[in-house]
């Protein structure tokens, strides 16, 4: 699902217009990427869990040329699905 579609099934499953559905989304995503940068971790019961990991730097292949490259070690996000919507896939 587009991003223009989700804000269209959230302004009617609401009743709001699609502006606030916009305004909804955008601040959630704004906050959750706001925590995630302080390492905190967001939950949301029955939905998931978004958390920063860290990944050590490393020593990988370039493809084309076999040639060792070193890859930078960088924070990364991990989602964990709660079983409320894990349920809803696997039914």
């Amino acid at each position: 699902m587009s991003k223009s579609r989700f804000i269209d099934s959230m302004a009617a499953d609401a009743g709001i217009s699609k502006a606030s559905a916009k305004k909804a989304l955008d601040s959630f995503l704004a906050n959750v990427g706001t925590d995630l940068k302080k390492g905190e971790r967001v939950s949301l019961v029955g939905f998931g869990s978004f958390s920063v990991s860290k990944r050590a730097a490393r020593t990988g292949r370039n493809p084309q040329t076999g040639k060792a490259i070193k890859i930078a070690a960088k924070n990364v996000i991990r989602f964990k699905a709660g079983s409320e919507l894990s349920g809803k896939v696997n039914k």
